[in-house]
C-alpha cells in the first residue's frame, strides 16, 4: 500500500530554486503531483497576489522560504539585519496564506505546509535573528492550523536542520572536517538527513493520509532536537 499518492493534486512550491525547493519539486512530481514551481523572492504583496492568481487551483501550498542565516552576536544585530531576515522569512508567509485560503475555504479542502527550521526549537549562538524569524513562522502555523482545522484545511510545518540542501549545507560545507566532526558529536543519527528523506516526508504530509495533523511542527533533524 502506497501512503503517498498525489495524483491529481496541484502543489505550489515557493522559492523552488532554493533551500528544499529543487528536491521537493522532483519528489512531488514522482508521486504524481502537478507541481507549480515559483522562484520569486516574494517581497511584495503584489508579487504574491500575482503568483496565486496565475497558479489558479492550488490543492497544497508549500511555503519554502529561505535566506542565508546571519552569524551575528546578539549585541551586534542591527535593525537592518533584523528587518531583512523577517522580510524574507516571516512577512511573506501570512501574505501567501491570506491569498490562498479563500479558494481552500470555498472547497472545504486544502493543505499548507511550511518548510521551517529547527533553529526555533533549540538555542544557537549567533543565530538570534534567524531563530527568532523561524520561531515566528512556527507560532503562526500553529495558530492558523487550529483555526482552519474545522474547515478541512490542514496547516503544518516541518522544522528541519542538518538536512542536505544547497542553501544551508552545500557540498563544500559538508566536506569541511570541522563540519563532519560536528555531525559526529551533535547529531544522534550520525549523518545529515538526506534531501529526499525530508522531501518524502513533506510529500506524505501533502496527502489525505495526513489529514489528522493540525497546526503541528515536525522536527526533521536526525535527533538534533528531540521534540
Amino acid at each position: 500500500m502506497n501512503l503517498v499518492d498525489l495524483q491529481g493534486k496541484r502543489i505550489l512550491v515557493t522559492q523552488a530554486d532554493a533551500f528544499m525547493g529543487p528536491v521537493l519539486c522532483e519528489v512531488l512530481a514522482e508521486y504524481g503531483a502537478t507541481v507549480i514551481a515559483d522562484s520569486d523572492t516574494l517581497l511584495t504583496p503584489e508579487c504574491i497576489a500575482s503568483l496565486i492568481q496565475k497558479a489558479g487551483h492550488i490543492d497544497v501550498l508549500i511555503a519554502n522560504l529561505a535566506v542565508p542565516a546571519p552569524n551575528t552576536q546578539a549585541v551586534n544585530v542591527t535593525d537592518d539585519e533584523w528587518d531583512s531576515v523577517f522580510a524574507h522569512l516571516v512577512t511573506p508567509l501570512p501574505r501567501l496564506v491570506r491569498a490562498v485560503l479563500p479558494q481552500m475555504i470555498e472547497r472545504r479542502a486544502g493543505k499548507i505546509l511550511l518548510m521551517g527550521s529547527a533553529s526555533a526549537l533549540r538555542g544557537m549562538k549567533r543565530r538570534s535573528t534567524y531563530s527568532a524569524a523561524r520561531g515566528a513562522q512556527l507560532a503562526y502555523v500553529q495558530s492558523v492550523g487550529v483555526e482552519m482545522a474545522s474547515l478541512n484545511i490542514q496547516v503544518n510545518a516541518i522544522a528541519q536542520n542538518l538536512v542536505e540542501n544547497p542553501t544551508y549545507f552545500p557540498p563544500e560545507v559538508q566536506a569541511l572536517p570541522a563540519f563532519q566532526e560536528r555531525i559526529r558529536w551533535e547529531v544522534p543519527l550520525g549523518r545529515l538527513v538526506s534531501a529526499r528523506e525530508d522531501a518524502s516526508f513533506a510529500a506524505y504530509l501533502c496527502t489525505t493520509a495526513a489529514n489528522c495533523f493540525v497546526g503541528q511542527t515536525f522536527p526533521v533533524c536526525g535527533g538534533w532536537v528531540p521534540r
